[in-house]
């Protein structure tokens, strides 16, 4: 137990304690069983009364994770999914306070840790970063990375959380980093229902850890049913173990250890899963324990009865195989406790978790009802003459338990309804709206990025140096010494992707640097994108700098669930608590072929908020965004150019120092015509097509942004727009795509609308993706043809006289 009364379980050793002292543990355990399983009932309740929006519980499951729980230490993580309530409990990774302060979305770090109130309940995670950003000490805590809805998603981080372990372990070179890990013994434990076991990331994920042999403890919680759907229709054999034996290792073969176990058997799982992770942490090898005849008493979630899709006689045995039922039974068969006794425990664990229940829901309420009274007090200092505002005041103050939407848009309704109602009285309420809106601005909406003391936008902006002896080679070359440069520096830093290794990366990116530094540094992977990027997460959270590889822009499709739904979200949903600074590396736009010349950049910019989007014209800008992405702790993708690796590039000095600012666009020609925004591949193109321009008395002027996440943020393409009056979007993105993204921030945030004189116009690629070919190239994306004849349309549009239609 821990000292402030909050429940945790303890190890059992036979050997050791005495039969009182294991009555004790037992005890307990069943203590912190039976007062998860009343969270989980009370929880239900809280939302069906309108208190909470929705519920999903772990019900069910609480016996195996008390077991799971014993072999959990400090140091280790968690990767898991929305059942693992009991576990967090017996751990002390949250309290039965947080997860009532979730359930009510209290906005409140204090209230809930693990995401002040950003999701849903039993979403949990520890705190690993201090208030400035900086890593806490992650082997004095039981971590627990941050949980996402998506059943399966969990599995791609896991891999990487297991793998850092490997790395810490045989990489001698990170031992300086003790906060982050003992000698590689951590264990990374995952846990998935069995219905996410069809999933393809877990599949992914399971072969992935099964080839790299890395201590990783899979739990599947399995109760024969995904929501409604059963069992045979989601597993051959209907059994997920008895389908992964081939997986099993054996003499002089790699593979897992595999376990099988009743979850309604406390001293089985207790057995299994000290002997699993002994396994696991000794050995450095990946477990399966396979958990079945678990139960589900409440259903899937608040949102629907399981009565509509079981069976009677399954219902029956699910009654009877409750494992907190079945535990009670075996305690008081094996003396450990009597009837009356466990009684009166239950008895008193219920009282407990009601009070703890009312506690959160009116602390929850607190800081509202404050707000509440004020806005009432406001509107009735100056509208007791108006029927109107009197009416929105007696509303909100008849409402007993009003939330912060509904103080708040009776606070706009009252500004709106008194605009013609100037006083002293009605600017103190403006003026109270105008100071909430920012603090509910940090409430809801902050730390997209973690913002800390390592943010990019801190890092110094060094400029890349040239001597009379720089020497003129390929991108390619100039991308290698970049990285060469930075493993040198740095021993966190490690690359892996497919084709990385051993032959340096399709495009010689890291030729010979994996024989220079190891292949635990520079690795060759399978074919895996959804794991490539869950490797990265799981070795970036914890303290790593990993370069995730995916060989084109195209393939970035295969892994957009995981970069979206974990990796983009991750500082957001846990308001600055956890961060991942994950490189993922792709090279994209031009090439040859449907799959291999794609520029998915809407895709990108809908799906990747909370990533910094780089798109560099060549290897040199690409090189010194990569040194301000090394020397900083927000993940990041860039995106470097297909057909710009055997271009010839000056050799900076300082090819490693140098740094690119992100967010900062660049002027790469002045003009006094027109301006052309692009990016990328295009920008040659539309160099090309200026010196044509020229000739014809057309004067462009042709900006760069260099990242569209961030874009622009000197505003460099206003200032451009006070000159020329007139806008052109270049890019090889769909029409609409990235484009109208450009459109909106030049426009829309930049003010820029105001300053034309003519129509703003894009340059896309078509609708379709790019034929093979170079004549498929040439009539499906911008040429330097397409360029001249856009930018000379829109001048004719301005001045026909000097600029005659073309093609009239």
């Amino acid at each position: 137990m821990m000292s402030d009364g909050k429940l945790t379980t303890n190890q059992i050793d036979a050997s050791e304690l005495s039969f009182d002292d294991f009555k004790l543990i037992v005890i307990n355990d069943y203590k912190i069983a039976f007062e998860s399983r009343q969270a989980s009932l009370l929880g239900r309740k809280e939302v069906l009364t309108g208190k909470a929006k929705f519920g999903i519980f772990g019900d069910g499951k609480e016996v195996p994770q008390i077991a799971m729980a014993k072999a959990f230490k400090k140091g280790d993580w968690r990767s898991g999914y929305y059942r693992d309530q009991t576990f967090a409990f017996a751990t002390g990774i949250a309290t039965i306070k947080e997860f009532f302060a979730q359930l009510y979305a209290n906005p409140s770090v204090e209230a809930d840790p693990s995401s002040a109130g950003r999701q849903m309940n039993c979403h949990f995670a520890t705190r690993s970063l201090n208030e400035d950003g900086s890593w806490k000490d992650l082997t004095d805590i039981k971590n627990c990375s941050s949980d996402i809805a998506p059943t399966g998603g969990q599995m791609a981080r896991l891999v990487g959380l297991a793998y850092a372990s490997k790395l810490f372990r045989q990489n001698p070179e990170l031992d300086y980093l003790k906060n982050f890990s003992v000698n590689g013994n951590e264990v990374a434990f995952g846990t998935i229902g069995n219905a996410s076991t069809s999933e393809g990331v877990f599949f992914e994920a399971f072969n992935a850890a099964g080839v790299l042999q890395v201590p990783m403890a899979i739990s599947v919680w399995d109760d024969g049913y995904g929501i409604s759907v059963p069992a045979k229709y989601q597993t051959t054999k209907e059994d997920i173990s008895e389908i992964l034996k081939g997986f099993q290792r054996e003499e002089g073969t790699n593979g897992y250890e595999i376990f099988k176990v009743k979850g309604w058997d406390y001293p089985a799982l207790c057995e299994t899963y000290q002997k699993a992770i002994d396994v696991c942490r000794t050995d450095h090898v990946p477990v399966l324990i396979h958990v079945t005849e678990v139960t589900q008493p409440q259903g899937h979630s608040t949102s629907g009865s399981h009565e509509r899709y079981k069976e009677k006689n399954r219902l029956e045995w699910e009654k009877e195989h409750d494992c907190i039922l079945q535990m009670r039974k075996w305690m008081i068969e094996s003396a450990i406790s009597t009837d009356e006794d466990l009684t009166a425990l239950e008895e008193e664990a219920k009282v407990y978790v009601k009070n703890i229940q009312k506690e959160a829901w009116n602390e929850f309420l607190e800081s509202i009802k404050q707000e509440q009274s004020e806005v009432i007090n406001m509107i009735n200092a100056f509208g007791n003459d108006s029927p109107m505002l009197t009416k929105i005041s007696a509303q909100l103050a008849s409402t007993p338990d009003a939330l912060r939407r509904e103080v708040i848009s009776t606070a706009r309704k009252a500004i709106r309804l008194s605009v013609n109602m100037p006083s002293t009285e009605r600017d103190v309420l403006v003026k109270w709206y105008q100071k909430q809106a920012g603090i509910n601005e940090e409430k809801y909406s902050s730390k997209l990025f973690t913002e800390g003391k390592e943010s990019p936008f801190l890092v110094n902006v060094i400029p890349a140096e040239y001597s009379e002896s720089s020497k003129m080679i390929d991108g390619r070359e100039l991308l290698n010494a970049c990285f060469d440069s930075n493993f040198g520096r740095d021993q966190r830093l490690v690359a892996f992707g497919e084709d990385l290794g051993h032959i340096g990366d399709v495009n010689q990116g890291f030729a010979g640097l994996q024989a220079k530094y190891g292949d635990l540094r520079v690795t060759d992977t399978g074919i895996r994108e959804m794991t490539i990027i869950g490797q990265g997460i799981g070795l970036a959270m914890r303290g790593l700098r990993p370069i995730a590889e995916i060989q084109y822009l195209d393939y970035l499709l295969f892994a957009l669930n995981i970069l979206s739904d974990d990796l983009a979200s991750l500082s957001y949903r846990t308001k600055a608590g956890q961060k991942a600074p994950v490189i993922v590396r792709t090279r994209g736009h031009r090439l040859e072929g449907v799959w291999h010349s794609g520029s998915p950049m809407a895709v990108i910019l809908g799906s990747l908020r909370g990533l910094h989007i780089c798109v560099p014209r060549n290897m040199t800008q690409a090189a010194g965004m990569y040194n301000t992405l090394f020397r900083s702790d927000e993940p990041a993708l860039v995106i470097e150019c297909l057909n710009g690796y055997r271009l010839k590039e000056k050799l900076p000095d300082n090819v490693g120092e140098f740094t690119i600012p992100l967010g900062k666009a660049e002027i790469i020609k002045a003009g006094t015509d027109l301006t052309v925004v692009t990016y990328g591949s295009t920008l040659r193109i539309v160099e090309e097509a200026a010196e044509e321009l020229e000739q014809l008395g057309i004067s462009i002027e042709i900006i760069d942004p260099q990242t569209i996440l961030p874009f622009d943020m000197d505003q460099l393409c206003k200032k451009s727009l006070q000159k020329t009056n007139k806008l052109l979007v270049v890019d090889e993105d769909v029409p609409g795509g990235a484009t109208a993204f450009i459109l909106q921030q030049i426009l829309e945030e930049q003010q820029g609308y105001y300053l034309l004189d003519a129509q703003p116009k894009t340059l896309t690629a078509k609708a379709h993706r790019p034929p093979y070919g170079s004549d498929g190239d040439y009539f499906s994306k911008p040429s330097v043809d397409d360029v001249i004849e856009a930018v000379y349309a829109m001048m004719n549009e301005s001045n026909p006289q000097q600029f005659p239609d073309l093609f009239n």
